[in-house]
């Protein structure tokens, strides 16, 4: 398992548009694209300097398919990465304001501390 690239997909995705709309509209399709091609690129640093390596669990592509944020935060994504990433994909179906915000949080009121790590 990788904290890292699941904060990393997580982060990507939300500081894209185009990224946020395609994950909304085909979760499969834009994480397996994801995956394939952005995965291995690294952070802030020049273009050709790839990694290999980097690859999702079968466990959290399915999390990140199915974008459930609660299996997320127990494998240990970060849980401020995952909720603006969601409050882009799901914040616009809502009619009260803070519908989504309030949502997510109480279907993380089931953890008490100590939370899942969430160190990378």
């Amino acid at each position: 398992m990788s904290k890292y690239l699941l904060n990393k997909f997580l982060f990507t995705v939300d500081r894209d548009p185009e990224l946020v709309e395609r994950y909304r509209e085909a979760p499969r399709e834009l994480v397996t694209w994801w995956e394939a091609t952005m995965a291995n690129s690294l952070l802030n640093c020049h273009d050709g300097e790839d990694s290999t390596w980097l690859a999702f669990t079968d466990d959290e592509r399915d999390a990140l398919i199915a974008r459930d944020h609660v299996r997320l935060f127990a494998m240990g994504a970060h849980p401020f990465l995952a909720l603006t990433l969601f409050i882009a994909v799901f914040e616009r179906d809502n009619t009260e304001p803070l519908e989504y915000q309030k949502a997510y949080g109480a279907a993380l009121s089931g953890y008490t501390l100590p939370y899942p790590d969430i160190a990378t």
